[in-house]
């Protein structure tokens, strides 16, 4: 959904009057529908990528609930690095695995290592996705520091 296309023209106000006059000083159905409203808004482009930010809500929601519940300062630290690495590895799957494939064949056939074969990702990048990975990350930081 681009901002200047006739679908968010649409969009944003709806969104306005759901959140200012409807869901008015209930919090957990603002929220709620904040939530539905950037899935849509992002499902917008291109639907397959809406398991990925699906996802990562879905990990870092039930790691943020488990930090607080945790007694063990290690246990704590060990969903927070559960969290950082998963999301880490979703960004650098999707946005950074063709770059080392390409550069592994080219170093490989420099040095006289011939490979011919390889795959690579032919998929287009999942749009804002190191902006989505990088805030999820944030969500989870901000549980362990008690922000």
């Amino acid at each position: 959904m681009l901002f200047n296309s006739l679908e968010f023209l649409l969009f944003l106000p709806l969104f306005f009057i759901f959140y200012w006059f409807v869901f008015n000083k209930n919090l957990k159905y603002q929220n709620s529908l904040i939530l539905c409203c950037s899935y849509i808004f992002y499902g917008w482009w291109d639907y397959r990528f809406l398991s990925l930010i699906f996802l990562s809500t879905i990990v870092d929601f039930i790691i943020g609930l488990n930090i607080p519940k945790s007694n063990s300062e290690k246990l704590k630290k060990l969903l927070l690095w559960s969290s950082i690495l998963f999301n880490i590895g979703v960004l650098g799957y999707f946005k950074y695995y063709n770059f080392f494939i390409i550069s592994l064949v080219e170093f490989l056939n420099s040095i006289g290592i011939e490979i011919n074969s390889f795959r690579t990702l032919n998929i287009i990048l999942p749009v804002g996705i190191s902006f989505y990975t990088f805030q999820t990350m944030s969500y989870t930081i901000d549980i362990y520091r008690k922000k």
